[in-house]
């Protein structure tokens, strides 16, 4: 059954604030790896790596840019929070090494495409059609980025397990805190 009108906008505020907030930090976390590796030698390829999948966040985040204004939107007030938890967690996973950078990226990226597939699974037949097929392109373009992570070697990390239990957590409560901060 079709959510009240009033109710649905709410739920769409709340769906693009946390969207908005997490691609926003994803862009962080890939500026924080590439400010590492750019610095040092040999790492050319994993920095052009990084920068490809930055741009591909970054062009969500221009998206939620233009749906936060469209749909009268607040951004979450966590902003600077995430600015600079999302540039650290990128730089201390890349000081980890190439791998544990892949392990941040596909433990960030396995919880947003979930993420997405639920709002996509929310909003079929909501009459919000646009919406759901930008979120599920948007799903798509982190399965992509996911999946590159695994090739990458991500599951060869020292410490996998425990790195991605972590960073899947926090990918979790950061969502929670931003649907109402």
């Amino acid at each position: 059954m079709p959510k009240p009108p009033t109710q649905l906008a709410a739920r769409i505020k709340d769906m693009i604030r946390v969207d908005h907030a997490g691609e926003y930090g994803a862009v962080q976390i890939y500026r924080g790896q590439r400010a590492v590796f750019q610095t040092l030698p040999h790492k050319e390829r994993i920095a052009g790596l990084l920068q490809e999948m930055e741009e591909g966040e970054h062009k969500h985040l221009e998206a939620f840019d233009r749906l936060l204004r469209e749909r009268d939107t607040r951004p979450t007030a966590l902003a600077p929070i995430w600015n600079v938890a999302g540039f650290a967690l990128g730089a201390g996973t890349a000081l980890m090494g190439e791998k544990a950078a892949m392990a941040c990226t596909s433990a960030v990226e396995a919880v947003i495409e979930q993420h997405y597939q639920e709002q996509v699974d929310e909003l079929e037949g909501q009459g919000e059609d646009e919406l759901r097929a930008t979120f599920a392109e948007f799903r798509e373009d982190e399965l992509e980025h996911h999946d590159t992570a695994i090739a990458e070697g991500a599951e060869e990390a020292p410490g996998y397990g425990l790195l991605k239990r972590a960073i899947t957590a926090g990918c979790h409560l950061a969502i929670k805190v931003c649907e109402k901060v």
